[in-house]
């Protein structure tokens, strides 16, 4: 399965709660094409159906990539995503 990148997602996040507020103080024809293409573009990132998925999946992708930064393991296997192939 692809990763998506995480800045990208962050961006993505951040572009779509700024659109969400934008839209429920002024409604506008331009901010709400704006969302709905930032919508169908977490949904293709993330794999899901729909935004409320997107964005839990798009959290928990996020906090794995903080986990795996930080140092400490994100699998239960403690391989970090290494291939133990040779």
């Amino acid at each position: 399965m692809l990763v998506p990148d995480p800045k990208t997602l962050r961006q993505l996040l951040t572009r779509y709660a700024t659109l969400q507020i934008a839209q429920a103080e002024r409604p506008s024809p331009v901010a709400s094409r704006e969302l709905e293409d930032v919508t169908y573009t977490l949904c293709v990132m993330t794999g899901t159906p729909g935004i409320r998925e997107a964005v839990t999946h798009a959290d928990a992708l996020l906090a794995r990539e903080r986990t795996v930064a930080d140092g400490r393991t994100a699998d239960p296997d403690g391989e970090n995503g290494r291939c133990l192939t040779v």
